[in-house]
């Protein structure tokens, strides 16, 4: 069984990672303005940046890609663990439960690292929000009702996603704790510090956003007015 484990692991980690770095915001960006989005604004290779970049069709593609990118590659993970022989039913629906995170945490990987793209690219927040879905919807509700409230509350797309990566751990502990008894405590444990260690990874990856929080410098998401033309 072991031996199994590590042969899925090892595909599920690779191919999560390939299909992760295929950067749709370069590739949106592209195909929009002829452009590489990582030379304009922010310089990063995701959602926000496209938005205010380059405009809201491009963004919304790559908004709706990253997400299926990150949905498919937690689904391969579940997948190819599903196909391990344990002896036991409760261990083997552990075991696919850790191959959707597997999957889902090396396509965020990519999204930040792309292989293809020079190993420059975005944050992660949309493919981690995909690989939520997949894992753990509950959770997933959790935080996406979370972003919702504080965009609503500040406009501010990077202070919704730092707050959520910093709660994705404890929502975690609550949900797997008070809701997953039937499973064994290291369970809990181990999703809680995987959720944990990966929001911490994403607070980082947002060092330069929190600067500009900090100075009150971080643009709002606002809708724009059109300019009244002269008679």
């Amino acid at each position: 069984m072991i031996t199994d484990i590590i042969i899925r692991g090892l595909i599920t980690a690779v191919v999560a990672y390939l299909f992760g770095s295929i950067s749709f915001a370069v590739i949106f960006t592209k195909i929009s303005s002829k452009k590489d989005i990582r030379e304009m604004g922010s310089g990063n290779a995701g959602f926000t940046n496209v938005l205010r970049s380059v405009g809201a069709v491009p963004a919304v593609f790559t908004l709706v890609f990253d997400f299926i990118k990150g949905a498919i590659a937690s689904l391969l993970g579940i997948w190819l663990f599903s196909t391990i022989t344990t002896g036991s039913e409760l261990l083997s629906d552990e075991l696919i439960i850790y191959g959707g995170y597997l999957g889902g945490v090396f396509a965020i990987i990519g999204h930040m690292y792309p292989v293809y793209f020079g190993f420059k690219g975005g944050k992660g927040i949309v493919t981690a929000a995909a690989m939520m879905a997949v894992a753990d919807w509950r959770v997933f509700l959790l935080i996406l009702g979370t972003f919702l409230v504080m965009f609503v509350f500040t406009k501010i797309i990077s202070l919704s996603s730092i707050t959520c990566a910093a709660l994705y751990g404890p929502y975690t502990f609550v949900i797997t704790f008070f809701f997953d008894s039937e499973f064994p405590a290291r369970y809990v444990v181990l999703t809680s510090l995987f959720a944990l260690s990966l929001g911490i990874f994403v607070i980082i990856k947002h060092k330069e956003n929190i600067k500009r929080l900090l100075k009150g410098e971080e643009k709002k998401i606002t809708a724009k007015k059109k300019e009244s033309k002269e008679s």
